[in-house]
């Protein structure tokens, strides 16, 4: 294409309606199922003639839903080793985003964490964006940011950072309107694009876990997610090492998980990745959930209230929309393995983790998919959709 984009075609092209609105939908990279993309797969659902545009697809790591659309790569993809490295090349998303013809589209929906929302659309289109963050790197994560990076990689980054900043709050006026998935987010693109968000939650498949019997529960807590620095898997082993309490960590990479293990204490058990069965397992067999990090919303904790176990989480993000002290878990308020061990010391101290189920699943009944699937349609008639 004379964009330099690139199109996965689906085996079976979805079918096309007369009355259909002809609808794009722009998310920033497909290169694994993680939240997003659930979040995706819903608007794929509710639009299964849609058209996806990205910057970078890997169709093999792509779930049957995804795959069924066609898939448009930005320019982005012809660069060199743009499936592993296409974060490296974020300075040029922002042109290669508006290079997108998306003319022939009479509604547009962006997915947006990383470079998504700019693109143009036609005058008469509606834009409708579904924030899952503004980019944490660009904006209240920037300082861990330049702090965690090497020489040149900071140098780099401060040549390009406040250029796309600019580019970032002047592409938000393209946006008609703005869905948050949490408070949290909400909030931040009140701070940073000075735009207002509805807030909707995005849809947790609760009825996809189950409580255990009171006999069957285990002793230890859980750590469970991607094993990536801004959720602090770190802050857990270092308080449990300190209290010498069982902790269960899981999730990868596989090499992160390796290096963890070397840091953890006796009674913590760093497991890696696991299957959907054995988490299911360990969440619903587990005193608590372990959630040290400050994450736009956190679907982990959801989940574990589904399972009928509480969490203990610090008390910043997305956390607050779902878990209610003293009902369906508990929150640290200073950041660090200090608070934590203090808090979780407390709860063995008072068996405080002994709450009761049914309050956590009744709590996360209220993040099923039927919530986000009403939500949704509510924000596309308020666009004349």
């Amino acid at each position: 294409m004379a964009d330099g984009s690139r199109i996965f075609a689906p085996a079976a092209p979805a079918l096309v309606t007369g009355r259909a609105p002809r609808v794009a939908i722009v998310h920033y990279w497909l290169t694994g199922m993680r939240g997003g993309e659930r979040v995706l797969e819903a608007l794929c659902r509710r639009f299964p003639e849609a058209d996806l545009f990205t910057h970078v697809a890997a169709p093999e790591r792509l779930s049957q839903t995804l795959r069924a659309h066609r898939i448009t790569e930005t320019r982005i993809a012809r660069l060199p080793f743009a499936r592993r490295l296409y974060q490296k090349y974020l300075p040029l998303m922002p042109a290669a985003l508006e290079a997108l013809d998306l003319s022939a589209y009479n509604l547009v929906i962006s997915s947006e964490a990383g470079p998504a929302k700019g693109v143009i659309p036609r005058p008469d289109a509606p834009h409708l964006c579904y924030c899952h963050s503004p980019m944490r790197y660009l904006w209240d994560q920037a300082p861990a940011y330049r702090r965690d990076a090497g020489p040149l990689t900071r140098a780099a980054y401060d040549g390009f950072a406040p250029g796309l900043r600019r580019w970032d709050v002047t592409s938000a006026a393209r946006v008609d309107r703005f869905l948050a998935n949490s408070s949290h987010v909400a909030q931040r693109i009140g701070k940073y694009w000075r735009r207002d968000a509805q807030v909707l939650h995005p849809p947790v498949d609760t009825a996809a876990f189950a409580p255990v019997p009171r006999r069957d529960l285990g002793a230890y807590y859980l750590w469970a997610g991607e094993l990536v620095p801004y959720k602090r898997p770190d802050i857990a082993i270092e308080a449990f090492r300190q209290l010498d309490l069982p902790l269960i960590v899981t999730g990868g990479p596989e090499h992160t998980a390796r290096t963890l293990a070397r840091t953890a204490g006796a009674r913590t058990q760093v497991l890696g990745p696991v299957g959907f069965a054995r988490l299911r397992a360990l969440m619903a067999r587990c005193r608590a959930l372990i959630f040290p990090g400050e994450e736009d919303f956190g679907i982990v904790p959801v989940e574990v209230m589904a399972s009928g176990r509480p969490v203990i989480a610090y008390g910043r993000g997305g956390v607050r929309d779902s878990v209610i002290e003293g009902e369906t878990g508990w929150f640290f308020d200073r950041p660090g393995a200090e608070a934590l061990a203090d808090l979780v010391a407390r709860c063995e101290r008072e068996a405080a983790w002994d709450l009761d189920p049914d309050a956590c699943i009744a709590r996360a009944a209220l993040f099923a998919p039927s919530r986000f699937n009403a939500g949704l349609e509510r924000a596309l008639s308020e666009l004349g959709i």
